[in-house]
C-alpha cells in the first residue's frame, strides 16, 4: 500500500492532491477574497486518521495567537488502533505559513474584519498534509440568497437546454 493512496476511504484525489475533507459550507456563507496553503502541525496518530479520509471542517477558522496562526475547532476523530496514546479530536492546532504572509493575514483579519476560513485539508504529492485557508467575508442574508437564485437559474437552464437540445 502507497502512502499516497494511504486506504483513503472517503477521499478524492484533485490535481496532484489527495483531498481528505471540504469545508463546503464557507463558500456558501463567505465571500472568498484570497487563496492560501499552509502547513499544519499534527502528531502521528491525527495524519493516521487523515490518510482514512476522516475529518471536518465544519464550524472551523484560524486565529492569530501571539504572532502565531492557530487552527481551532477542526475535528480529526480519534485513531482506533491507538489506544491510550490517542490526540484530542478539536484541540488547536498550529499552523505552518513565512512569517511575512502570518504578519499580513492578521493585519488583515485586525485592519478589515475579515475572517481566516479553512476551505480544504489534503495532502500534497509529497504525502505532507495541507490546509488550504482563505481569507474571507461574511456575507449577509441577502447575498445568500441571491447566491441560491443564481444556482437555481443556472441549474434550471442546463435543464432546459438539456431538454431542447
Amino acid at each position: 500500500m502507497s502512502s499516497k493512496s494511504g486506504g483513503a476511504k472517503r477521499a478524492r484525489q484533485e490535481a496532484g492532491r489527495l483531498v481528505v475533507c471540504d469545508n463546503r459550507k464557507a463558500r456558501y456563507n463567505y465571500a472568498i477574497e484570497e487563496v492560501f496553503e499552509a502547513g499544519i502541525q499534527l502528531f502521528g496518530t491525527e495524519v493516521k486518521s487523515l490518510r482514512e479520509g476522516k475529518a471536518s471542517l465544519n464550524d472551523s477558522y484560524a486565529s492569530d495567537e501571539n504572532g502565531e496562526l492557530f487552527l481551532i475547532n477542526a475535528y480529526i476523530p480519534e485513531y482506533q488502533q491507538a489506544g491510550r496514546f490517542n490526540h484530542a479530536t478539536r484541540r488547536p492546532r498550529k499552523l505552518l505559513m513565512h512569517r511575512r504572509e502570518i504578519d499580513r493575514l492578521s493585519g488583515s483579519i485586525q485592519r478589515d474584519g475579515l475572517t481566516l476560513v479553512p476551505l480544504k485539508l489534503f495532502f500534497n504529492d509529497r504525502g505532507i498534509a495541507k490546509v488550504e485557508l482563505a481569507l474571507a467575508r461574511g456575507k449577509k442574508n441577502y447575498d445568500k440568497r441571491q447566491t441560491e437564485k443564481d444556482r437555481s437559474w443556472s441549474r434550471e437552464k442546463s435543464r432546459l437546454l438539456r431538454e431542447k437540445g
